[in-house]
């Protein structure tokens, strides 16, 4: 039995200070107050230092795995070592839960990733499966980013879903000329910053991306029937128009990620959509692509769930960004990256929040003279996994 004490305790409602958390094997088991500590003599007791006692990052949306697996263009690391170097990073930084984003790529136009090739994606995806009956720190789940052009692999999905190796589905379009790319001059220096091209080339290379067959909306809503029909949750992605939200509502779509503009996340959050932006937005000040600015749209009211999208770092810094900086309610944006996501991907009954009688994964947060947010302890389901200790000497 653990006691976390001396700290403020961010429920599900609010922040409760003067309080402590009772953690009873996998799960918790009461918040009692500070004075009922010595009520738990032989608890091991976990002092906050008058930090921050929050429920553990859910991260819903990051494709960090593919940078520790895959670090250099032609170089590929052991999926296993990798998927356990990456949950070391990821605890250090408060994801006890991370949903692994691997793109289903036909081909990546981009910077040809060899994590991206079919092969070495099913490859992943099997290693992610594996954890689960592995010795491992976090939580890992798939998120599986599926391209629309990638028709040829359809099958390949529908297996993966089938035999319960998909935690989340969404579906991307990155052709030039909409969504996250519909400034074709962006696309031409996003492709131009991987590639050395010349300008024939970058022409020639849109348009064969535009005229690439994809699926259509019937084949979409097929597969994504089956993947609602085991309870995985669908997305879209880079929403650029209001009129598209309706469309990827029409096949079950409940989570909008990276909505490109104000008007489309107001607009999302209207009809129902949970909304996604990624915390390294926040931390640069805007979009790197010129799109949404995560801290006005929070400011705003139009996002719901925060992701690190490729800076596990992120989350954590980004909570207190908003509030500091932004003047944001501190219990909201950590709402963000706790309950928002757990209830998006439909884990919240197990997830997400400390409550009585959910599986303990905590983390506690304090905070530096210069405000440098430490996480200095991380628990998953009950078990006490790693404690950081800050020296100046």
């Amino acid at each position: 039995m653990y006691v976390i004490h001396n700290g403020k305790v961010i429920t599900e409602e609010t922040i409760e200070e003067g309080c402590a958390v009772v953690i009873d094997g996998e799960r918790i088991k009461e918040i009692i107050s500070e004075d009922q500590v010595l009520d738990y003599p032989d608890a091991v007791k976990i002092d906050a230092h008058g930090g921050f006692i929050s429920p553990g990052f859910i991260d819903i949306h990051s494709d960090y795995i593919e940078t520790l697996a895959s670090p250099r263009p032609t170089t590929m690391m052991d999926f296993g070592i990798s998927l356990r170097e990456a949950e070391k990073i990821l605890i250090s930084h408060g994801i006890t839960t991370m949903f692994h984003s691997l793109s289903f790529y036909r081909d990546d136009i981009f910077n040809h990733k060899p994590m991206r090739n079919p092969a070495n994606v099913q490859r992943m995806v099997d290693a992610i499966a594996a954890t689960h009956n592995q010795p491992h720190l976090i939580r890992h789940r798939l998120h599986a980013r599926f391209e629309i052009d990638n028709v040829n692999e359809v099958d390949r999905l529908i297996e993966n879903i089938n035999n319960d190796k998909v935690h989340l589905l969404s579906f991307m379009d990155h052709t030039p000329g909409q969504g996250q790319y519909r400034d074709l001059e962006v696309y031409r220096k996003t492709l131009k910053g991987y590639r050395n091209l010349s300008d024939e080339d970058v022409q020639t290379i849109i348009l064969d991306r535009q005229n690439t067959e994809c699926l259509t909306i019937h084949q979409i809503s097929e597969i994504a029937a089956v993947a609602i029909s085991k309870g995985i949750a669908v997305a879209s992605h880079d929403d650029d128009y209001s009129e598209k939200l309706d469309l990827v509502r029409s096949y079950g779509t409940t989570i909008s990620e990276f909505p490109i503009t104000l008007d489309v996340a107001k607009k999302a959050k209207e009809i129902g959509l949970q909304t996604i932006a990624g915390a390294p937005n926040v931390m640069l000040g805007g979009s790197h692509s010129g799109n949404l600015s995560a801290a006005q749209a929070i400011s705003e009211n139009c996002i719901d769930i925060l992701c690190s999208d490729y800076y596990p770092a992120a989350l954590l810094h980004a909570i207190f960004t908003l509030t500091d900086t932004y003047d944001n309610n501190l219990h909201d944006m950590f709402m963000k990256v706790t309950l928002n996501p757990a209830k998006a991907v439909q884990m919240d009954e197990e997830i997400g929040s400390i409550r009585a009688g959910k599986r303990a994964d905590i983390i506690v947060i304090e905070r530096m003279d210069d405000g440098y947010p430490m996480l200095t302890a991380a628990m998953v389901n009950g078990a006490l996994m790693t404690t950081t200790n800050y020296r100046t000497n």
